[in-house]
């Protein structure tokens, strides 16, 4: 029995291999990860590899899970309350701390070094996520960053930055990511990244899903009881890391304040649906034996604190969705807090000055012969700068598809009007906004933007879209179809047909019916001779003036700059 134990013991070790490449400044290429995956579904009931769709390079998305009973079913994980962490690494695949410290996990998970994790908790992992950017590997794209020797590229098979597409979702990638999020209904979801930018003495940095976005139960979860024991339980292990610097003035002593992750970013889009996001950022200074093991205990620790707080957890989520359900007043756009902060303290470098050599330009640079920790000022709080009354539903013309879509996908629910029906509604139209100069992945972004509001009678057609407010998806419906948010549809170009008027008229015609309008309309005539008098711009142009006029008549058409969904409020 002996020898057989040790025989089965040697064909395992070699099946799994005890490669652990980033300990040689490496790391696994897209194909080498999905080896390993394969072997460990091999060689273990209770794990699994998942295909889930396909990414923009034509190869699939993976999904591994680790269970600790061989239950693969996501429908009754939740039944059987336990919890669901998601971990997805290689969104930009020149940061692969993620790609090495999970298969190292699901080793020691597997191999029961630490099994008691999965007691509540399931581990699903996303191997690769930026597969087209994984197979674009280099070793010259990420400057300065202390390795690994190679890696992948930033930009997706469509060159895309795939963690600005959640939202919009215009990638496959994306589409896959979607159909895993909502199968498994994650508690908390990890993003593994690397960061560049300030330096300091940590390996690594973390945002939070900010925190004032949340709902109020969830915001006080994190804050008071899960962010704290993680942060402790990393000090503990000697893995100690800092909130992300993103600096006020350039470098962190200054102060620096919590990162606005809106939903085009992960842990913005996981946050619609009540998920805690977690971006771990290793330093890409820092060597990459230390950052894949930084990101390794990170998620260890995460895990550890889901297990233990697993009932908790569990409450706190489901009563947020049962809130947003009934929930009227939501936050649609956030502003940080400049006044009131805390402080923290933190290990950073002396920044000092600097001839540079290149341009003899004087910059600043960190002097690690100089560190030092001290108090620093952290502006960690958000206001809401607009809120929204939700209404009781919004309705949505069939012809915009690729809005329709994207709510199906997320699991909105929606009903067909069926039949064609007149319904007073409130209407926005698009008073102003404002546009990104160049393309911003594949888009042009509108910001800034302002509405006016009215009621109006709206023929809707059989086939047409009537969403209820009612649902636990309700965040992921007002951020979308309020053109005001943050991250909406309109803001991402989905309804920019509205934008540019359809209709209009012949200066040489319209001139006799222009002057009739002002002959019977004495509001109209007031305002345009005030115009007339106080803009001599306008004073000398004759199409301008037919066309202020034109607008004003029963000629210029309702639709233009009207944003076709609808709000139904009583």
């Amino acid at each position: 029995m002996t020898k057989l134990l040790i025989l089965i013991f040697i064909i395992v070790i070699g099946q799994i291999g005890v490669c652990q490449p980033y300990l040689e400044n490496k790391t696994y290429t897209y194909q080498e990860a999905i080896n390993e995956y394969v072997k460990l579904d091999d060689l273990y009931p209770n794990a699994k590899l998942f295909t889930k769709g396909h990414t923009d390079s034509g190869k699939p998305l993976h999904l591994f899970v680790i269970t600790n009973d061989g239950e693969f079913n996501a429908a009754s994980v939740h039944q059987n309350n336990k919890r669901v962490l998601l971990i997805n690494n290689a969104i930009h695949a020149g940061e692969s701390c993620g790609v090495d410290a999970c298969i190292e996990l699901s080793k020691d998970l597997l191999n029961n070094d630490q099994n008691n994790l999965l007691e509540h908790v399931i581990i699903c992992i996303i191997p690769g996520y930026n597969v087209g950017g994984m197979l674009s590997r280099n070793g010259t794209s990420r400057p300065g960053q202390n390795g690994p020797e190679e890696y992948g590229f930033r930009g997706n098979a469509k060159n895309l930055d795939l963690n600005r597409d959640f939202i919009k979702c215009d990638s496959k990638n994306a589409k896959a990511f979607t159909r895993i999020y909502h199968e498994w209904n994650p508690d908390v979801f990890i993003d593994t990244h690397t960061t560049n930018g300030t330096d300091f003495q940590y390996n690594m940095s973390i945002i939070t899903t900010q925190p004032d976005k949340l709902d109020p139960l969830i915001r006080n979860y994190v804050r008071e009881k899960m962010n704290p024991a993680i942060y402790q339980s990393m000090k503990a292990a000697n893995f100690e890391i800092t909130p992300y610097i993103s600096a006020l003035n350039k470098t962190p002593d200054r102060g620096f304040k919590d990162y606005l992750e809106t939903p085009r970013y992960s842990t913005g889009y996981t946050a619609l649906f009540n998920t805690i996001g977690y971006v771990t950022e290793a330093h890409k200074y820092k060597p990459y034996k230390d950052r894949v093991e930084y990101t390794y205990q990170f998620i260890l620790k995460t895990a550890a604190w889901m297990n233990r707080d697993y009932n908790q957890l569990g409450l706190v989520r489901e009563k947020a969705a049962a809130e947003l359900r009934t929930q009227t007043k939501f936050d649609i756009f956030w502003m940080p807090d400049t006044v009131n902060y805390t402080e923290v303290d933190f290990k950073g470098y002396r920044a000092e000055k600097k001839s540079s050599i290149t341009t003899g330009s004087e910059i600043h640079y960190y002097n690690h012969d100089k560190p030092y920790t001290k108090k620093v000022k952290y502006y960690n709080r958000y206001s809401a700068s607009k809120t929204v009354i939700r209404p009781n539903a919004y309705l949505i013309p069939q012809g915009y598809s690729d809005v329709i879509n994207r709510l199906k996908e997320n699991k909105i629910k929606m009903n067909q009007i069926f039949a064609d029906t007149l319904m007073e509604v409130e209407v926005y139209y698009i008073e102003n906004y404002k546009t990104v100069k160049n393309p911003y992945e594949s888009h042009y972004l509108h910001y800034d933007v302002k509405i006016r509001k009215d009621k109006q009678f709206v023929k809707f057609y059989k086939g047409d879209w009537y969403i209820h407010a009612n649902q636990s998806g309700n965040r992921y419906i007002i951020e979308t179809l309020e053109p005001e948010a943050h991250d909406s549809y309109f803001a991402w170009n989905f309804f920019d047909g509205i934008l540019q008027q359809k209709e209009w008229f012949s200066s040489w015609h319209f001139d006799d019916e222009a002057a009739e309008i002002l002959r019977q309309n004495a509001d109209i005539k007031a305002e345009f001779n005030k115009k007339k008098l106080n803009d001599k711009e306008f004073a000398d142009d004759h199409f301008s003036q037919l066309y202020f006029i034109f607008k004003r008549s029963e000629h210029y058409e309702l639709t233009h700059n009207r944003y076709p969904v609808y709000r139904l409020v009583n």
